[in-house]
């Protein structure tokens, strides 16, 4: 799959339709990276596996791989599952019923076309099997043949991906993000943004 860095992608997040997958209250985003949480660290307590409530174990193994192709480790932050976005996805499907049968569906439709092009799910794929398939389905604009089905699965999920990544703790620092910070006295927009966009102060 063609290299993107996560500002890339959320740049292209923010202009499409489903942006707004992004746009939680902090309160809906604190609950579901709660629940999530609380279960990994009950997990830890006792020394086992995560254990899903929705997903199969081969569909669990299938997720951690795609949300980290699609938000790897990097130097700012760690991966997609680094920070818990398959256990955050769990919990939503757990949450939101109506979006498992199109989960489910799509994570088939990848294994499907992997044991058609090379005789293996997707969680048995070499790298570069699993990069030749992303390719062809990680471009909605560039839709190839037969690949429709893939695409729509794949750009949900990678949504769905950078939901559960920029509504943690690792994630609002990999933004910079500062929430509702006081402003005392305010000076305008500081003259490097300014000059990134090309702009002056002087109007």
């Amino acid at each position: 799959m063609t290299t993107i860095t996560r500002r890339t992608l959320l740049r292209a997040l923010s202009t499409a339709p489903a942006a707004a997958a992004l746009v939680w209250t902090d309160a809906e985003a604190k609950q579901a990276h709660d629940h999530a949480e609380a279960a990994r660290q009950a997990a830890t307590a006792g020394k086992t596996a995560f254990k899903p409530q929705f997903f199969t174990p081969h569909e669990y193994a299938t997720v951690g791989i795609l949300v980290d192709l699609i938000i790897p480790k990097d130097e700012r932050s760690g991966s997609a599952t680094d920070v818990g976005v398959p256990e955050f996805m769990d919990f939503m499907m757990i949450e939101n019923p109506g979006r498992q049968t199109a989960m489910r569906g799509g994570l088939a439709w990848i294994d499907r076309e992997c044991l058609k092009r090379s005789d293996k799910p997707f969680a048995e794929c070499t790298a570069a099997e699993r990069t030749a398939l992303l390719d062809d389905i990680a471009w909605p604009q560039k839709v190839k043949p037969g690949m429709l089905a893939g695409t729509t699965f794949f750009t949900s999920f990678r949504d769905l991906t950078a939901s559960g990544f920029w509504t943690t703790k690792a994630g609002f620092a990999d933004l910079q993000y500062m929430g509702n910070t006081f402003v005392p006295e305010w000076k305008g927009c500081p003259d490097e943004q300014l000059k990134k966009l090309g702009v002056s102060s002087n109007g």
